[in-house]
């Protein structure tokens, strides 16, 4: 097949400077092991599949009509689970459009945004398509991130907790230093991962502080924890002002976000608690086996509270051994990146794939030695 030729001729300036975004890969491949990408290991409630049914069959006609524009069986469910007010509460097609909107919403003025250097790697691209300046921040010697390097005018802070692909976690009360001080700017707080995050102080997310920060916003996704990357659903929690802004910008581009499967899905996983914490729980558990077998094999394992592991070979050859894996139909991610090109970030799989992934391992620290 001849190589494609693409015209930009027709497009605009900004469609012909963009720099997308690249996501995992989702390659195609017999008896493939999967661990590149932060899927759950787990399928999603059956609930949810019982409610999607209900759409497709009971109530197949509904689909003639527009669903809910402002998810209001959703938005309520995720306000009772969270303890907070409906107009609290705003949802999106997966968090990547959420973080969008905030984006346009909140970081569109004279002053930039700040972020981690090392992190989601969405952010820039966010801010090169709305034109926003970012100033990105160095993470500490330890891959940490420190409050006060922060300490400069701008018109938000964006830092995902716990941080990927590190999975290292910034404490509530460094959260809370930066929302006291940055009391004119927005601090984001993208929580992709945080419902597998475990500390002995309980919960960590930084929603407990958003009725004491009027300039905070968290963002969630049901993508990780509930098992739903393929239904597409994220949300944002904050106060009513900073909530009524993201519905404004979501109106006026597209005023029905989620579709009828969507809300019906996302909605009855949020009702199922049950299920939500049991599998939340065997996660967080093959996390902690998976970082002591890493450990035994001399990987340097950073402490995750995300559902992978950033772990790094006793050679530091990284990319070797990714490119190893690979033959052996194994896909972890390695990220060709400086300070970081040395670390593998590697989901957290079944009992199964860790077993498949540390046999593999093991055997290619035996060829070396």
């Amino acid at each position: 097949m001849s190589e494609l030729k693409i015209d930009t001729r027709l497009w605009s300036s900004k469609a012909r400077n963009l720099s997308p975004y690249t996501p995992g890969e989702q390659p195609q491949h017999d008896n493939l092991c999967k661990l590149n990408t932060n899927e759950n290991p787990f399928p999603p409630s059956p609930k949810v599949g019982q409610a999607i049914a209900k759409v497709l069959t009971k109530q197949a006609d509904d689909l003639r009509l527009y669903p809910a524009p402002e998810s209001e069986d959703l938005r309520k469910a995720l306000a009772d689970f969270y303890d907070l007010d409906l107009n609290q509460v705003f949802v999106g097609n997966g968090s990547d459009e959420v973080l969008a909107l905030v984006f346009a919403s909140f970081f569109l003025k004279e002053r930039p945004v700040l972020a981690p250097d090392i992190s989601y790697s969405f952010y820039p691209v966010y801010a090169h398509t709305f034109g926003i300046e970012l100033v990105q921040i160095a993470l500490e010697a330890d891959f940490s991130i420190s409050p006060d390097a922060y300490r400069q005018p701008c018109s938000g802070i964006i830092i995902a907790n716990p941080n990927a692909p590190t999975g290292l976690l910034m404490s509530l009360a460094d959260i809370r230093k930066l929302a006291n001080e940055h009391s004119n700017a927005v601090i984001v707080i993208d929580e992709a991962y945080i419902d597998f995050a475990q500390t002995e102080e309980g919960s960590v997310s930084a929603i407990s502080l958003i009725n004491e920060f009027d300039n905070l916003l968290v963002t969630q996704t049901f993508s990780k924890s509930r098992s739903l990357a393929g239904l597409r659903v994220g949300m944002a929690f904050a106060n009513a002002s900073l909530i009524e802004a993201l519905t404004r910008m979501k109106n006026s581009f597209n005023s029905y976000p989620l579709d009828k499967l969507a809300q019906a899905g996302a909605t009855a996983s949020v009702l199922d608690v049950e299920y939500f914490e049991q599998t939340r729980q065997q996660v967080i558990d093959l996390r902690e086996s998976l970082t002591a077998e890493l450990t035994a094999l001399d990987y340097q394992v950073l402490p995750s509270h995300a559902n992978f592991v950033f772990a790094r070979p006793n050679d530091g050859d990284a990319s070797a051994v990714a490119s190893a894996l690979r033959e052996q139909g194994i896909i972890v991610r390695h990220f060709d990146k400086p300070r970081i090109n040395e670390y593998l970030r590697i989901t957290v799989g079944t009992a199964e794939q860790h077993e498949r992934l540390i046999s593999a391992l093991t055997a290619l620290r035996a060829m070396s030695t």
